[in-house]
């Protein structure tokens, strides 16, 4: 893929996540040129004093005067200062025994999956087709945690696939991040009939397994996506909408909530939120020790 294929892409996500303006000033002239082509790769930029002499020494003017596609006169810098978010709701602590079963006692996440393959702890698996243990890196620095698998999850044994499946794939580009860096799964694992919320008895009798499946994985930072995984996981009836923006703890794991991609596509306004709620996991991602 050459450079301006990587820069059309990565544009497409922005937009894909309701991006309408992007900053360049932080690239070099050498940079924004190669990245539209307009050198190549083993080529060199304009010499500063071409530079000084054409356009005052603005990459912004070079751009312009390569392609037309940028003017000066429109971009402008802002400096934001980042602000930490504030603290949100705590689950527990890091040492909590919360179950003492069997499924506790798994030393991996294939025998989890096998587990849930099998599992009789609920009705759903008589109205199911088959589990959904979840899939992704067992090391994995980041963990997405949805709400229960729809029909294409019923079908394949998989989390997030269709057309949610595609968006989260996309989400997870735009920060950098590919579905096999990170593990996918859902707070219930079998389907519940016409895609209903999960009974609370049907909660209790899966949660073991999504506490074992973190316990193994020891994750940096969860994502929790939609209003049912988050207030699941933060046992709270608080709206998504002011459980957003926050860093909550989950048994001593950090936990940033957004919307789900399955709500993104009724709702396209809610792009630019999950993109801010993201970014924020991604920066937890990358402060935490060894990113």
């Amino acid at each position: 893929m050459d450079a301006r294929d990587k820069l059309r892409q990565y544009l497409e996500q922005r937009r894909e996540l309701g991006e309408s303006e992007l900053l360049l000033d932080s690239m070099s002239v050498e940079e924004a040129l190669r990245a539209i082509g307009a050198i190549s790769r083993g080529g060199s930029a304009p010499s500063p004093r071409e530079l000084v002499q054409t356009t005052g020494s603005d990459w912004r003017a070079v751009l312009a005067e390569t392609t037309g596609a940028v003017k000066p006169a429109t971009v402008q810098k802002v400096e934001v200062p980042e602000t930490p978010p504030p603290a949100g709701i705590t689950v527990a602590g890091e040492s909590d025994e919360l179950f003492d079963t069997e499924i506790m006692k798994h030393k991996s996440l294939e025998t989890i999956a096998k587990a849930v393959e099998a599992c009789t702890r609920c009705p759903l698996y008589k109205t199911a087709n088959r589990g959904v243990p979840g899939e992704g890196d067992p090391k994995a620095r980041l963990v997405c945690v949805g709400e229960a698998p729809g029909a294409n999850e019923d079908e394949t044994g998989r989390p997030f696939v269709g057309q949610a499946g595609q968006l989260l794939t996309k989400i997870l580009a735009a920060v950098e991040l590919t579905r096999e860096e990170v593990f996918i799964t859902n707070v219930v694992k079998h389907r519940p009939p016409g895609n209903r919320n999960p009974t609370p008895g049907e909660i209790e009798a899966c949660s073991p397994y999504l506490i074992r499946q973190l316990e193994l994985i020891k994750p940096k930072v969860i994502v929790a996506f939609g209003t049912f995984a988050a207030q699941t996981l933060l046992n709270t009836k608080t709206p998504i909408g002011k459980l957003r923006g926050e860093v909550h703890r989950y048994h001593g794991i950090p936990l940033v909530v957004t919307y789900h991609p399955a709500a993104l596509l009724r709702n396209p306004s809610w792009k630019r939120p999950t993109w801010e709620d993201v970014k924020l996991a991604r920066r937890i991602l990358d402060s935490a020790t060894g990113a």
